[in-house]
């Protein structure tokens, strides 16, 4: 449903105009100090037992399932995997906008804040704006990171919860002609989501590719990892990957289950406004990973 359509029309429309409108056209300041306010009139309304409550029945709020040793485990194994890449320990918040305006994804789909910031949904994006800051030269710069993420959209069935960690791994650097960044680190970023599984004791992993741009085709060939072509994906295209995008499976004892993905993204290109940076990016689900160990 549409933000005009429904609810949300008689909730917007005010007596002075659309009341988004009008927010929306308030200095950021102002509209932070609105938004603080009305929180503050709304928790004055809250008991105690109102957020015990809240806490039990609310998925953007309720512990994981999955024992915690279990989960750390697997964040140190990734981690020691990606022992080429800086280690980075992103903030749980990002810049307002960060995923609709340079990934392309649905706005309502992220956790806004009060204070021009939402809530990180996938930490390549932050890697993608500190990799961007860090950029200088010809020299590429590699980070990685694990993050506790949140997705505001719906999710149904048992044990799926909006908030989840993500290992996360970005490769940021400058076009040097014939596919020379893309060869090289597409290779990088496959090695690394193969180590990752072997080192938490995967029997088997494999890249389904696809091939989004013709001159990519063959970036793949030479890498000691298994690949098959993927051509029926849909998502990842319209914009969010570019050339080449792939998904990880990986069996720990069973079928193979997607427990990955990665891709060459345009983010850094959007965030530089120079038509020379490129972006490879990679990540694994450890919540996923840690329910197939």
């Amino acid at each position: 449903m549409g933000h005009d359509d429904g609810p949300g029309r008689r909730v917007l429309a005010g007596p002075a105009g659309t009341a988004a409108d009008v927010l929306t056209a308030l200095p950021g300041a102002d509209l932070t100090t609105v938004q603080l306010e009305v929180a503050r009139r709304r928790a004055d309304r809250l008991a105690a037992p109102d957020v015990l409550r809240r806490h039990r029945d609310d998925r953007f709020v309720a512990p994981s399932p999955l024992p915690f040793a279990v989960l750390r485990r697997a964040e140190d194994a990734l981690l020691t995997a990606a022992s080429a890449f800086d280690l980075v320990a992103l903030a749980p918040l990002v810049p307002l906008g960060t995923h609709s305006v340079v990934t392309g994804l649905a706005q309502h789909r992220m956790v806004p804040t009060g204070r021009g910031t939402e809530v990180a949904a996938d930490p390549t994006t932050g890697l993608a704006l500190e990799a961007a800051v860090r950029r200088t030269g010809l020299a590429p710069v590699r980070l990685a990171t694990v993050q506790r993420v949140v997705r505001a959209q719906h999710v149904g069935g048992a044990g799926l919860y909006a908030h989840f960690s993500l290992f996360g791994a970005v490769t940021a650097g400058r076009d040097t002609g014939n596919l020379e960044f893309e060869r090289r680190h597409v290779a990088e970023h496959a090695r690394l989501m193969v180590a990752g599984c072997r080192a938490l004791g995967a029997s088997a992993v494999e890249l389904a590719v696809t091939v989004l741009d013709p001159r990519f085709a063959d970036l793949l060939d030479a890498v000691d990892v298994p690949v098959r072509p993927f051509p029926e994906r849909e998502g990842g295209r319209g914009g969010y990957y570019e050339g080449l995008c792939f998904k990880v499976y990986a069996s720990f004892g069973g079928e193979l289950a997607e427990v990955g993905d990665g891709g060459f993204t345009p983010w850094t290109r959007k965030l530089l406004g120079n038509a020379k940076e490129r972006l490879m990016t990679s990540g694994l689900g450890v919540d996923r990973l840690a329910t197939l160990l």
